[in-house]
């Protein structure tokens, strides 16, 4: 027995006739009748009264093309929910990443996603945090990675990882010779320099100032992590800086000088925020 039998049965029970059930099969009637006669056989039972016109269901035939339909439409369901999955594995898909992260973050990964997913056209938007929110709200982003803390009613947040950030100093500071890691206090004399006012990197170092009695330098704010950089290794100024941008692979800035924290380490909380998926037909809508 197999899922073109049970076709075949459902078919004569629905047309009540060998020839248009053959035709709305798209075989021959011998080779349905055939088909019909093995099933009977194997299952040891007559389905099918042949000695009427139209054709009918025995009574044993009623009940075994009752359970036909049944299993046939739970197949049209498993190959419904494949389709679906295999969809969802092309197509294209509308991510959304913020200045500091985007470029230093997606060439460790870019190439697993195309592994992963061969058919996903992977379509990037950069912006600031704010505007990403506003875009996923908006329903012109399917997905966005933010550092949290974030404003995003409604939206489903999945946690990421936790990117450690370091002191970063021109070669010439006395903390760049530090032979051990660094304390708050170590630090507590030294301006910090943030991002200009929109970038959530300058929020969580001032974030991290503020509780921890350090000075922020008020008098510059750099308008890109790529200036920040410039700007260290010149000798102009210091900063905290995310792992992934100063690590290598990525180049080091001429000048510029890491230095990692004992305790109390900084650190941003990478999340990624998405639009809720809408709950599966017969299921409810779980809370978060």
């Amino acid at each position: 027995m197999n899922l073109r039998d049970l076709e075949y049965l459902v078919a004569v029970a629905d047309a009540r006739s060998f020839r248009q059930a053959a035709l709305a099969c798209d075989v021959s009637q011998p080779t349905l009748s055939t088909q019909v006669k093995k099933l009977e056989a194997e299952l040891g039972v007559t389905l099918l009264d042949r000695t009427v016109a139209p054709l009918a269901l025995t009574s044993v035939g009623e009940r075994v093309v009752g359970r036909a339909r049944s299993i046939l439409a739970e197949v049209a369901g498993i190959r419904a929910e494949a389709a679906l999955e295999a969809d969802a594995e092309g197509g294209a898909l509308r991510l959304g990443v913020f200045p500091t992260l985007g470029p230093y973050l997606l060439p460790h990964v870019i190439e697993g996603v195309r592994a992963r997913f061969p058919s996903l056209k992977l379509l990037l938007t950069e912006e600031k945090s704010a505007d990403l929110v506003a875009l996923l709200q908006a329903g012109r982003l399917d997905a966005a990675l933010l550092a949290l803390p974030v404003a995003g009613p409604g939206l489903q947040v999945r946690p990421l990882f936790r990117e450690e950030l370091l002191l970063a100093v021109p070669a010439a500071h006395p903390l760049a010779g530090a032979s051990k890691a660094l304390t708050p206090e170590d630090v507590a004399g030294t301006e910090l320099t943030c991002l200009a006012e929109g970038h959530c990197l300058g929020d969580q170092v001032t974030a991290w100032i503020t509780a921890n009695g350090g000075r922020r330098r008020d008098d510059f704010r750099a308008s890109s992590l790529e200036s920040m950089r410039t700007m260290i290794g010149s000798g102009s100024v210091a900063s905290l800086l995310p792992a992934l941008t100063v690590l290598p692979p990525v180049s080091a800035a001429p000048g510029l000088v890491v230095r990692r924290f004992a305790r109390s380490a900084p650190a941003r909380l990478l999340k990624s925020l998405a639009q809720p998926c809408a709950p599966v037909e017969g299921e409810k809508a779980m809370a978060p």
